[in-house]
């Protein structure tokens, strides 16, 4: 039987972190003073004028450096709850977590092969 007094708790706190932000950002949007000038408006880089256009291109590097940290930041979210509960799960799961980082370890190799993870 699916019963709902069990969830209260969840409910609670689903409400009370989505009334937070909400409250903080109507406080600031009544609280803050709002005075649009021309200096205002000007962008601002560091107290120094603005040169040149805003549009600049970045180079793929960057964001295959970002995407290779994403990958394995991932990995360590998932291989901590297996570390954790190593010894309730046994000997199969071991087996699948170890594959798993053997994909990452092929993964990792080839990115550095190709030159993903150097800056030069």
């Amino acid at each position: 039987m699916f019963l709902l007094y069990e969830y209260d708790i969840f409910w609670a706190f689903l409400i009370i972190a989505s009334a937070i932000p909400i409250l903080a950002f109507l406080i600031s949007r009544v609280l803050a003073p709002i005075r649009k000038g021309p200096e205002k408006l000007s962008s601002y880089e560091s107290g120094i004028e603005p040169m040149g256009d805003a549009w600049l291109q970045f180079r793929i590097r960057y964001y295959m450096f970002a995407l290779v940290f994403v990958v394995f930041d991932v990995e360590t979210v998932f291989l901590y709850p297996w570390a954790m509960s190593f010894d309730v799960l046994g000997i199969s799961v071991f087996i699948k977590a170890f594959i798993f980082v053997l994909i990452l370890i092929v993964g990792s190799v080839y990115a550095w092969r190709k030159g993903a993870l150097e800056w030069s």
